[in-house]
């Protein structure tokens, strides 16, 4: 009889702080500790001093059952930081959950961007994912995610498993936005147009401010294969989107990332090069 695979395969728990603060005219990393399989690259300067560019890597290459990722980041007053990933982060099936914890704190003045490549869940993962940020006074941020149920390509289905998120964002302890989901294998949900509508992607963007009707209305007429929208909220706009493939879903967030921070955030935006490796 086989034996069960955690007995072979040790979980990894692994922890990343980091902290970014202003310097003159610069950001400068102040905190880097990790312990366990998680790392960020020497930090990078595309734009100039201004923006820190950090890339967060998870050695292992996939999360199983049984891990723990831990990741935290403050962005001190009027710093910018921006986090990035190589490529996909894939949670494997396993026979228990695994678990991701993200924490970010953005002060007065600074700015983070949050800008990982997709989450691909494999069939028969359990994957539990929880992300709280913290924005103080004025501070601006940028977040996304795109989740990938299953391998289409490899004509896998996400038939069995489940996906769960939570997302908070709170501007000086107020709650700003609440988001719950839970994604059960083969549910019903996958394929009814109430639900993802046959699409096994989805992604969401959300920036801090508001925009006027005439760039929310180039935001929506983009050219894309996905089927998406955007609604402005009091200081929060969010774009959500389905779509048949991780590439089209991010290809359309970066289109919405072109137009979108140069109006909020003040600066061009500046693809980096690790999403063209």
């Amino acid at each position: 009889m086989n034996a069960p695979a955690s007995i072979f395969t040790p979980s990894w728990l692994a922890e990343l702080e980091l902290a970014y603060g202003r310097d003159g005219d610069a950001t400068r990393p102040t905190l880097r500790r990790h312990k366990g399989p998680l790392r960020v690259q020497k930090h990078l300067y595309a734009e100039g001093p201004e923006v820190c560019q950090h890339i967060i890597v998870h050695p292992p290459g996939g999360i199983a059952g049984g891990d723990r990722l831990d990741i935290s980041a403050t962005v001190g007053a009027n710093a910018w930081a921006q986090l990035t990933s190589p490529g996909a982060a894939k949670w494997y099936r396993a026979a228990g959950p695994a678990y991701q914890h993200l924490r970010l704190r953005v002060e007065a003045g600074a700015t983070l961007e949050w800008l990982p490549q997709e989450t691909i869940v494999y069939a028969a993962a359990q994957a539990e994912l929880t992300t709280d940020i913290d924005l103080l006074g004025d501070a601006k941020l940028l977040y996304w995610d795109i989740v990938a149920l299953g391998r289409p390509a490899s004509g896998e289905r996400f038939d069995a498993g489940h996906f769960q998120a939570q997302l908070n964002i709170r501007r000086d302890g107020q709650l700003l936005w609440h988001e719950r989901q839970r994604v059960v294998g083969d549910d019903g949900l996958l394929a009814s147009p109430i639900g993802l509508d046959g699409k096994p992607v989805f992604a969401t963007l959300l920036i801090s401010g508001e925009i006027d009707n005439d760039l929310l209305e180039r935001c929506r007429n983009l050219v894309t294969p996905v089927r998406g929208d955007l609604t402005q909220l009091p200081g929060l706009l969010v774009a959500r989107c389905l779509a048949s493939e991780a590439l089209h879903a991010r290809a359309w967030l970066i289109e919405l990332w072109r137009l979108l921070r140069p109006e909020l955030l003040g600066r061009a935006a500046v693809p980096p090069r690790i999403w063209s490796t």
